[in-house]
């Protein structure tokens, strides 16, 4: 297989997790509003088909046992790939030492030295370049072997190509009896759901910016599924590892972590002890996140802080990561002060929430 080599620009880096979850955030806003049908979609699977295919990611998709035949055949591939490379390595070496004892014999000659010793080195000559022979062929064939699987990959694809509609309306079929029954669901539980606490126009416009940010970063996983995607072809398929895919998604993940923190309080999603909180009243619920707000806005308040003083310091020095890469840090930790002011934000809006429950503006709880 050949070796490609690309290494992403820095502009492209930030544009795509810029412009990437503002694509899908604007897109699903205006597809119109249907109600969720459970199923298999014959473009997904010409999606799957497309870009994991060679994988039977498609095949996966639709529950069927035909993806162990594309599974197997990738395997096989990856197995070639990776016998030619270690036959490869051997190869330039049994090489190297051909040409060096080519040399020595060269040299051998030149000097006069003794026929044993030109001999020994004429044997050792020889039987390098047998070894050199058959290492060449062991290569030609794993690269046969590895060529002759990815045409019969690409052979079967073709025919999915055409036997997909049949291939979904089967899978349709078979998992037909295994749809849940909309009717389990209960009316009367999801009415008795608390409904949150309004606490005013300030509530509402951090609950909405946090909801809009959380929506961003939420995106940004797309954007991780497609990248790793790319490194696993390039590394086991193209012999031809990035220096850039697993750090550009490790710093993105950390902005994500950091910008999601105010959207999951908003959302009561992080994870907390509450085997007696949970059996409170609304109003003892309040009065007890109050209490605690403390201890939160003491920890908040210092990540916002100490989170500046590290944007601040990276800034000055416009900082960039010591791999090869060098992706400027500062646009990263910015993410920490950003992050960290909107989890005050939001914790300020629970606890305006919490004053209207106890003032009595609201039977419901948060």
């Amino acid at each position: 297989m050949p070796d490609i080599t690309f290494i992403l620009p820095h502009w492209i880096y930030w544009g795509g997790i810029a412009a990437v979850p503002v694509f899908f955030m604007l897109a699903s806003r205006r597809a119109p509003a249907r109600a969720f049908s459970p199923g298999l979609s014959l473009p997904i699977a010409y999606f799957f088909w497309a870009i994991s295919g060679f994988m039977g990611i498609h095949r996966l998709y639709l529950k069927s046992w035909g993806a162990a035949v594309f599974i197997a055949l990738f395997v096989g591939v990856i197995f070639c790939n990776h016998e030619a490379r270690l036959t490869r390595n051997e190869h330039s070496i049994a090489k190297n030492e051909v040409f060096n004892i080519a040399y020595d014999l060269k040299r051998a000659q030149e000097d006069d030295l003794p026929a044993e010793a030109i001999a020994r080195l004429q044997r050792g000559w020889e039987a390098g370049a047998v070894r050199e022979q058959e290492l060449s062929a062991r290569l030609e064939n794993w690269r046969r072997a590895s060529s002759v699987i990815a045409l019969v990959v690409l052979c079967l694809l073709v025919a999915e190509a055409f036997l997909m509609p049949s291939a979904v309306r089967r899978a349709r079929a078979r998992l037909a009896g295994n749809a849940p029954d909309s009717r389990s669901s209960s009316p009367a539980k999801d009415a008795a759901a608390p409904r949150p606490v309004d606490g005013g126009g300030f509530v509402r416009a951090v609950s909405r910016i946090n909801s809009l940010t959380g929506e961003f970063a939420t995106y940004w996983t797309v954007i991780a599924v497609f990248v790793f995607y790319y490194e696993v072809i390039a590394r086991y398929i193209f012999n031809s590892p990035t220096i850039w895919a697993h750090e550009s998604m490790f710093l993105l993940f950390g902005m994500q972590y950091m910008l999601a923190g105010g959207f999951c309080l908003r959302e009561n999603a992080h994870v907390r002890v509450d085997v007696i909180y949970m059996h409170l009243s609304v109003r003892a619920r309040a009065m007890a996140d109050l209490a605690t707000s403390v201890f939160f806005f003491i920890f908040t308040v210092s990540l916002l802080a100490t989170g500046w003083i590290f944007f601040s310091d990276s800034f000055a020095m416009r900082q960039v990561s010591f791999t090869e890469w060098e992706i400027p840090y500062w646009p990263i930790k910015f993410a920490l002060p950003l992050g960290g002011a909107l989890i005050v934000l939001q914790g300020i809006a629970h606890v305006l929430q919490n004053i209207a429950v106890l003032r009595g503006g609201e039977n419901h709880g948060h």
